[in-house]
């Protein structure tokens, strides 16, 4: 992955950035929007994470607000934004049946993104291709999932807490944990396949999503496939250059003098 520097892109995407928990990446994701400008922003789910608040455990720090105040004055300049709800923010799909639209910031449950070339891809968080979602005790599961995500999430903001002070890259724990289990059971497996499997039904070329923060860029078979990652440990996004090239980002503010 390449560290970005400042430039100008067709398109970005970002997701997971789990506002309204001590591991959001705030002010990574802050001055990576003032760094850089785009024609096209896509938030691709799980901007907030009203899991985490409902639960009355929440961490909402000035740098927070400025996220919203990047985003809001990106609109403000021109650039088209498509907010595409996870299932961490999933309470704002609710309103997409009513065509919400706030300014140039469009709620839409997934879209197609027209590359360059004319190719066309997917958008969409992808917490409905989880396979979790498909078993009997799937909603119990991802209730408990929740909870455990929630203390790795608390434990993770102390240890870069330190690594910050020590200028060092920030660390994803729950990074650590999903490739863990990643090498005992091919979950990211499936998940990736039903993907491409959809998106190959549909006659798209492509896909771009979120919700594992698994950062990356790869081809299954005749379809691209591009996650995202996220801003709450690996503070990494998709960038689509006006050639119409596709890039993984990592941004790290400490690396950037």
């Amino acid at each position: 992955m390449l560290e970005a520097k400042k430039a100008s892109y067709r398109s970005v995407f970002i997701s997971d950035v789990h506002l309204g928990t001590r591991n959001a990446q705030a002010d990574e994701l802050c001055d990576f929007l003032k760094n850089h400008t785009c024609e096209r922003l896509y938030l691709v789910g799980d901007i907030f994470d009203f899991w985490h608040m409902e639960r009355g455990k929440v961490y909402w720090h000035q740098s927070h607000s400025n996220v919203l105040e990047s985003i809001l004055s990106a609109s403000k300049k021109g650039t088209d934004i498509y907010y595409i709800p996870g299932n961490h923010d999933e309470h704002l799909r609710k309103y997409i049946e009513y065509g919400l639209i706030l300014g140039r910031i469009r709620f839409l449950n997934e879209y197609i993104h027209i590359g360059v070339d004319g190719k066309k891809y997917l958008v969409v968080h992808g917490d409905a291709f989880d396979a979790l979602m498909f078993t009997k005790f799937g909603r119990f599961a991802m209730s408990v999932a929740s909870r455990i995500y929630g203390l790795i999430t608390r434990l993770n903001s102390v240890i870069n807490w330190c690594r910050k002070k020590l200028k060092l890259k920030p660390w994803s724990l729950s990074d650590y944990v999903n490739k863990s289990v990643k090498k005992t059971m091919d979950t990211y497996f499936l998940y990736e396949r039903k993907m491409a499997e959809y998106t190959m039904k549909n006659n798209l070329d492509g896909v771009i999503c979120g919700h594992t923060h698994e950062p990356e860029i790869k081809q299954i078979e005749d379809i691209k496939y591009l996650n995202c990652g996220d801003w709450s440990g690996s503070a990494t996004g998709i960038v689509e250059h006006h050639n119409g090239e596709f890039e993984l980002i990592e941004w790290n503010i400490s690396k950037k003098d």
